[in-house]
C-alpha cells in the first residue's frame, strides 16, 4: 500500500468510525479524494469498464447504468480495498463474536481473498453507477457468494447541486418487531462511506440482535450521478 494512502486512512479516527458504524449502520470519509481526483476517477473507471456495462433495468434493480470492475481493482482502488479492509477486519471480527459466529476474518486482505477463493470462485462485486435524470438505484444487498465480509465502501464521484440534483444515497434498517428505519448518508463530492452490507449486531435493551440493512440511490432529478460501490 502506498505511503499516501497509509497516512490518509491512519489520519481518521477509527474509535469515532467503529463506534458510529456500530450505532448507525454506517459512518462517512469525509474528503477521501480531492475534487479533481474524485472526478478523473469517475472518467477513468468509467472509460476502462464499458465492456462490463450493465443496464440496471435487466437485473431489476432500478433504472440507470453500472460498469463492474473484475474480481482485481486497478490502481488506487487495489491499494485503498486492501488498506480499508486492514482496518475493517477487527470491527467485523467484533461483530462476528457479538453474533455468535465462529468465523474470524484475517488481518489482510490477502489471506481473506485466499480463504475466500478456498470456499468459491472471486466474486466481482465492485463497480461504478452512472445515474442520469430519473434514474435510480433500488434498495438491494451486496451478498452473493459463501462467505459476505459484513461492511462495504460507497463513494460519490460528483457534485451534488453542481452535477446533478436528488440523487441520495439511502439505507434501511429492520429490526426484529419494528418498523424499518430509514437513513439518508451525506456524501458529497469525494466523500466515502463505510456501510454494513447486509446485516449488523444491534445492542439492545435485552441484548445484541441481528438487524438487516438494505441501501439505494433516490431518483436523480437532473444532470449525472456518477457513484463508486467496493465490496470486499
Amino acid at each position: 500500500m502506498s505511503t499516501h494512502i497509509d497516512t490518509q486512512l491512519a489520519a481518521y479516527d477509527w474509535r469515532a468510525i467503529e463506534a458510529q458504524l456500530d450505532s448507525e449502520g454506517y459512518a462517512v470519509l469525509p474528503g477521501w479524494l480531492h475534487a479533481d481526483e474524485a472526478r478523473a476517477l469517475a472518467r477513468a473507471t468509467l472509460a476502462e469498464n464499458a465492456a462490463r456495462r450493465e443496464l440496471l433495468e435487466a437485473v431489476d434493480l432500478g433504472r440507470g447504468e453500472r460498469f463492474y470492475f473484475d474480481a482485481n481493482l486497478p490502481p488506487p482502488l487495489a491499494a485503498w480495498r486492501e488498506g480499508w479492509y486492514r482496518y475493517l477486519a477487527p470491527i467485523a471480527n467484533g461483530w462476528s463474536e457479538a453474533l455468535g459466529e465462529a468465523y474470524r476474518y484475517p488481518a489482510e486482505w490477502s489471506a481473506f481473498v485466499e480463504r475466500d477463493r478456498a470456499e468459491a470462485p472471486m466474486r466481482a462485486q465492485s463497480y461504478v453507477s452512472r445515474l442520469r435524470a430519473e434514474d435510480f438505484l433500488a434498495l438491494h444487498q451486496c451478498t452473493s457468494g459463501e462467505r459476505v465480509f459484513p461492511l462495504q465502501v460507497v463513494a460519490l464521484l460528483s457534485a451534488p447541486g453542481e452535477d446533478f440534483t436528488g440523487g441520495e444515497f439511502v439505507m434501511t434498517e429492520q429490526r426484529p418487531r419494528m418498523q424499518s428505519r430509514p437513513m439518508v448518508v451525506p456524501l458529497g463530492l469525494g466523500d466515502a462511506a463505510i456501510i454494513a452490507t447486509a446485516q449488523r449486531p444491534f445492542h439492545g435493551a435485552n441484548g445484541v440482535y441481528r438487524v438487516n440493512l438494505k441501501h439505494a440511490i433516490s431518483r436523480v432529478r437532473e444532470g449525472e450521478r456518477v457513484g463508486l460501490e467496493v465490496g470486499f
